[in-house]
């Protein structure tokens, strides 16, 4: 998408003010920050012609170019990539490789419609996006949509943290399950990893700051990146599974490799028929798999607070910006997809990292990109829970100042509200699967599309102009994820079957 070049320009704001005052009296330029100020008002202010730029009086940010890449990125990385490799062994390499390019693609110009809207108004938030285009009914939609989106997003993360960290432990340890070890006991774990790292993440007053905890997630997926790769050329296809005659050589009790794995009586070997890889499969689980790719880059709820917080912003950059981080991903997904299913073919499992421990559960390189992995997703916890903070600070605090009580309270109950969520009732997560599966279209495609088609004025772009005609189908496509989403849910729940529909 070209768009204009841009001068840097000062923002007016004095810094450290926090990040996201809105209407504060004594500012020199309040027209942009009043939601009742006309378009009309605005015009000094649109960026007419090539040189100019929005001129943001929101918040002066001070993150640099690389940190921003880092942050969207881990916003876009989430537990969704260890699904990519069953994805793809139900369309085919070439399909797969077409759908991911399609959404790839689609969320980038998605995240365009939202900076072009942004840039018009002058303003850096979801929320007032929605402000602008119809109300506060809009505001009100945007804001319950990200928390709804971002806790559900959390509460799946928690619940990774709970479910694999006491395995990895156990495994590591060589523990007897039914040891009863605390630090074996998920619930306690995954309180102590919020207490621990999560909670004082989260309470960064900048998403700057958190770059570096960005990276260094992005590094854990990497190393897992780098073992899958390493796994292809190490295992044999058919290969070998795990079973109760081979526990002896690691001094461990029948008992639990039987029960782990229900496989007895020496090797048991896979059929060899399965080791060519497909270029197009369809079968029943392929439409599946369009859900999952569909919200394999969501981001959007992050774009928004990140470009808030750039040093210099202007809506080239920050597209720049989005589309370094969707790349990245793009390549990361389709490498650790296509290793993965190349490793294992149709025995791929929904949880590739699974499948690897039906060969050995006590691989050491395993375990570690076991716990790399929930490293990674644990530190994207608090990048998520930042547009959370921001959404219910606009919808419930409009028009006060930064206030760090208030800051560290909104974290603190998000945080609690969401690991309560975890430990006591697990159950409840699957209502976050109809959530999100109809709150992530909406951030990702209606809501920037309807936005954009209400702030751009139509004396700039008529309503049969081809950017709004184009932004009006995007909406319609929209509209069709979420009923394919919400449809294959229903089907799972009726025919009580439990697909691959998850991740990030």
């Amino acid at each position: 998408s070209t768009m204009e070049s841009a001068r840097s320009e000062r923002s007016i704001l004095p810094n450290g003010k926090g990040h996201c005052q809105l209407n504060v009296d004594w500012r020199p330029s309040n027209r942009f920050d009043d939601p009742g100020s006309t378009l009309a008002e605005n015009i000094e202010f649109l960026p007419n012609g090539e040189g100019k730029k929005p001129r943001f009086t929101d918040f002066e940010g001070k993150t640099s170019f690389g940190m921003s890449v880092f942050n969207l990125g881990n916003a876009i990385m989430g537990s969704g990539i260890l699904g990519l490799a069953y994805a793809m062994a139900n369309t085919g390499i070439l399909l797969f490789l077409f759908l991911l390019t399609a959404v790839a693609g689609l969320s980038c110009y998605s995240i365009h419609l939202l900076l072009k809207s942004s840039g018009v108004v002058g303003i850096r938030s979801y929320e007032q996006l929605g402000f602008r285009a119809f109300g506060i009914t809009g505001k009100m939609a945007a804001g319950i949509a990200i928390t709804l989106q971002n806790i559900g997003a959390m509460s799946s993360y928690l619940y990774i943290v709970k479910s694999e960290f006491p395995l990895v432990l156990q495994a590591f340890l060589k523990a007897d399950t039914n040891s009863g070890e605390w630090y074996l006991n998920g619930n306690y774990l995954v309180v102590l990893v919020s207490l621990s790292l999560i909670l004082p993440l989260a309470l960064m007053k900048q998403l700057g700051y958190l770059g570096y905890a960005s990276g260094f997630s992005l590094s854990c997926m990497v190393f897992f990146l780098s073992a899958v790769i390493y796994k292809k050329f190490q295992i044999l296809c058919p290969f070998e599974e795990f079973s109760a005659n081979s526990t002896l050589a690691h001094a461990h009790s029948n008992a639990t490799a039987n029960h782990a794995h229900g496989y007895h009586n020496g090797h048991v070997m896979v059929d060899d028929s399965h080791c060519s890889p497909q270029m197009f499969t369809v079968n029943t689980h392929t439409a599946y798999t369009i859900p999952i790719l569909a919200f394999a880059f969501v981001c959007h709820p992050e774009v928004l607070p990140i470009y808030t917080e750039l040093r210099n912003p202007t809506q080239r950059k920050m597209q720049h910006i989005s589309n370094i981080s969707i790349l990245i991903m793009y390549t990361m997904y389709f490498l650790a997809a296509l290793f993965g299913y190349l490793t294992f073919y149709t025995n791929v499992e929904a949880e590739l990292l699974h499948t690897y421990s039906r060969i050995d559960p006590y691989d050491t390189l395993i375990l570690c990109v076991r716990l790399a992995v929930l490293t990674a997703v644990t530190l994207t916890v608090p990048i998520v829970l930042f547009p959370v903070r921001r959404a219910i600070q606009e919808m419930i605090f409009p028009n006060k100042t930064f206030n760090w009580i208030r800051h560290v309270a909104i974290a603190v109950v998000l945080l609690t509200f969401i690991n309560m969520l975890v430990i006591f009732a697990p159950n409840i997560l699957g209502i976050f699967g109809i959530i999100g599966a109809t709150s992530a279209p909406c951030l990702i495609f209606i809501f920037p599309a309807v936005f954009y088609i209400r702030i751009v004025p139509k004396d700039k772009e008529p309503m049969r102009s081809t950017p709004k005609i184009f932004a009006a189908c995007f909406a319609g496509l929209g509209v069709l994820f979420m009923i394919m989403s919400l449809s294959f849910i229903i089907i799972d729940w009726t025919t009580g079957s439990s697909s691959a529909l998850g991740g990030h």
